[in-house]
């Protein structure tokens, strides 16, 4: 079996992945990565998610470095796409006019971003990235993580990783179990964590719905209509308790009121249907290219949320099923857009809707990997919970972190899990609450017993319901950071990450190191969201 030694391992190559890589790079450390697609960078593009922000995000809320990311992608198309002289002088430029962020972009131009910061580290030999690859074991003596088996989905090939820190940054926090790390699934019981949002009994198989995305354009007058998915049939006629209508219809629940509301695909006039779903997530739009480029809308919608059963704390054979069956689902729902779907025009079915396998990689054109909302969590010396951060719960904003190590901004917003509703059917509705403005603890990474694993994605000290808040991209680019840079950090001063949490004077140091790198520990104005 090969061996690859190095400063830092990082496990995981989604976005917490890459922005713990950089850190780590930034202050010289040789680091290993790993990633079970053949395309890092995780939510902003093998799960081909628009990125989730803040409010406040043009002008604070996250790092220096995803600040800069964020300028660099809308550089790359003033540099490389045909824009209008309009589009090229917008600062603040959103190709895809998508309303749900300020950015809607191409899972390619993320891509190549992110490929260009690692790139000069790869040639260099400092940074060394193993693509298709999965952890198969970890290996623990006592209170530390002495090596980490991945294998090579292509040939089968494993290899040894060793180092004196390993961040786990894979997307359902599989170090945590592969190596018995004290963690936790699903939603905690109020006894557990005295949230008024958890149940009253834990649910550990109560996780948030993952997602199949999907890129499409429509083409008026062409056909693009799929071969009927195999489970057509299935989620024609499927229907959960909790729900307004099928799957398959443009009804949906509104995540805060729970009342049903009612969407269509493009505008229809004279109706009081909500806001179109074309361009909720629009990643490309046609008003800002010249010549005229095709709008590419990008389907994370709640019709493809997929909360049949979950993917962490079951067996593989289980976890394999319910990831086919939310492929289905997603699939299913582009042939009923196709085909049946009623237009906003009258008639029924888009027969132009081409799903676009050319902008996420893939020959189903589906995304390249599922959208992961919630993952296993380390338990932590700190927990962050509703109480700290709920504005309904505190009136003068969120709970001052000593440790802070970033801050991050969003309301708790949990899709519909894999619960049971109050009628016992398969499914829970939105938990969707406003939450004030908040800070990273410095604790929430912090694994109670093991000394040298930090997670660096949505695996942090978090709860099933506070996860609603930490789990998108700015905040887990925060935490993968935070990781990075404290690893390095340890190493250079010989101290543990918890000694640097617990010692005051440790702890000011290593802030100050953030200050420096252009973290933002602190809010400058405080809004509830």
């Amino acid at each position: 079996m090969r061996e690859i030694q190095s400063d830092i391992a990082i496990i995981g190559g989604g976005t917490g992945g890459v922005a713990a890589a950089l850190g780590a790079l930034r202050m010289g450390k040789r680091v290993v990565m790993t990633e079970e697609t053949d395309w890092v960078g995780g939510q902003f593009t093998a799960q081909a998610v628009p990125p989730d922000e803040g409010t406040w995000i043009e002008n604070f809320g996250c790092t220096r470095s995803y600040r800069q990311f964020r300028d660099d992608v809308r550089e790359y198309y003033r540099r490389w796409y045909p824009l209008t002289d309009e589009a090229r002088r917008t600062r603040s430029l959103n190709p895809g006019g998508g309303w749900v962020s300020k950015l809607c972009i191409e899972p390619r131009v993320a891509l190549a971003v992110l490929e260009a910061y690692l790139l000069p580290y790869q040639t260099s030999g400092q940074l060394r990235i193993l693509t298709h690859t999965v952890p198969t074991a970890v290996e623990v003596n006592g209170d530390r993580i002495s090596a980490v088996t991945v294998r090579d989905n292509r040939d089968g090939e494993e290899i040894t990783i060793t180092s004196p820190y390993f961040l786990d940054a894979t997307e359902l926090g599989e170090l945590l179990e592969l190596g018995n790390v004290e963690s936790v699934i699903g939603a905690e019981s109020q006894a557990q964590t005295g949230e008024p949002h958890a149940p009253t009994e834990a649910q550990p198989l109560n996780q948030q719905s993952i997602t199949y995305c999907f890129a499409i354009s429509n083409h008026e007058g062409e056909n693009h209509v799929i071969d009927k998915p195999k489970n057509y049939d299935f989620w024609q006629s499927y229907k959960a308790g909790f729900w307004p209508d099928k799957n398959l219809s443009w009804q949906q629940t509104h995540p805060i009121t729970l009342e049903t509301r009612y969407r269509s695909l493009f505008p229809k006039p004279d109706s009081d249907a909500w806001e179109p779903l074309w361009n909720f997530r629009r990643i490309v739009g046609h008003e800002n290219f010249t010549p005229t480029t095709p709008d590419v809308s990008l389907v994370n919608w709640p019709q493809i949320d997929y909360w049949l059963g979950p993917i962490v704390g079951v067996s593989a054979e289980e976890k394999q099923k319910h990831l086919e069956a939310a492929k289905q689902l997603s699939l299913c729902f582009l042939y009923w857009m196709q085909t049946e779907a009623p237009r906003h025009d009258g008639g029924n079915g888009y027969n132009g809707l081409q799903i676009r396998g050319d902008i996420t990689g893939t020959k189903d054109g589906l995304a390249k990997y599922i959208y992961v909302r919630e993952a296993r969590r380390i338990q932590a010396e700190f927990t962050i919970c509703e109480q700290h951060v709920a504005s309904d719960l505190r009136p003068d904003g969120a709970e001052k972190f000593a440790d802070s190590v970033g801050v991050g901004s969003y309301r708790i917003d949990l899709h519909p899990s894999t619960g049971k509703s109050g009628d016992g059917s398969d499914g829970d509705n939105y938990i969707d609450v406003g939450s004030w403005p908040f800070q990273i603890a410095l604790g929430s990474l912090i694994p109670v017993r093991i000394e040298n694993l930090l997670p660096a994605s949505k695996n942090l000290g978090v709860t099933h319901i506070t996860n609603g808040c930490y789990r998108l991209h700015p905040v887990e680019w925060n935490i993968g950071e935070a990781a990075g840079v404290l690893a390095a950090h340890c190493l250079n001063r010989g101290a543990k990450p918890r000694a640097v949490r617990n010692d005051a004077t440790e702890l000011a140091d290593f802030q100050s190191l953030l200050e420096r790198q252009g973290f933002e520990l602190d809010w400058p104005v405080l809004h509830s969201v």
